[in-house]
């Protein structure tokens, strides 16, 4: 073998290429910075929700009605029992949910949403769709919608080979690669965070 080179490609007399130009064609970095620029613009649209994006899924799920009781909830969402206890907290004093009593089950209580809370979340669901909207508009109509078919049949097609537990497992593993809050930023830490 001949000598090596530290610059590749100096041996053959081929410019360099420079970083930029290297990643142009490179699947994992496009795919990063589209799905970076996504989840950031996600946590600003509900960043004052107590909670950020948890907050938004606990609201979410009661609402929907989808889980009953607090416990319920924590082990649907994945989130520690006490952490999701200070969360819940946080979103009755802001209003958006309420503890009541659970017909069935004296000693639990069911999580449901008041009024406000539900008008609150139509509010969240229009800021999501246009953080979307905005991500997407390089795009045309015809693109946009055939990109989003795309990704869903990816997505669908991978799931089947390799599921995920839960959505709220891969949010977390997401999550945890995000840029912390800026400073100043008072956050309770939630297993959204990747704790």
């Amino acid at each position: 073998m001949g000598p090596v080179s530290d610059m590749a490609g100096q041996d053959q007399g081929v410019e360099p290429r420079s970083c930029d130009e290297a990643l142009v064609e490179d699947l994992g970095w496009g795919l990063g910075m589209v799905f970076r620029a996504y989840v950031k613009a996600a946590h600003a649209a509900v960043a004052d929700l107590p909670g950020g994006p948890r907050g938004y899924q606990v609201l979410a799920a009661a609402v929907g009605g989808y889980v009953g009781s607090q416990l319920a909830l924590a082990q649907h969402l994945g989130v520690d029992r006490t952490v999701m206890t200070y969360l819940i907290d946080d979103l009755e004093q802001a209003g958006l949910i309420q503890r009541r009593p659970d017909p069935a089950d004296r000693r639990a209580r069911r999580i449901v949403a008041t009024e406000h809370g539900a008008e609150l979340l139509v509010t969240l669901d229009h800021r999501l769709r246009a953080a979307e909207a905005q991500l997407l508009a390089p795009l045309g109509d015809d693109a946009r919608e055939a990109f989003r078919s795309q990704v869903r049949l990816l997505a669908t097609q991978i799931d089947a080979v390799d599921p995920v537990a839960s959505p709220c497992d891969l949010a977390q593993q997401v999550d945890a690669e995000l840029p912390a809050s800026p400073p100043g930023t008072v956050r309770r830490l939630t297993a959204f965070d990747g704790v």
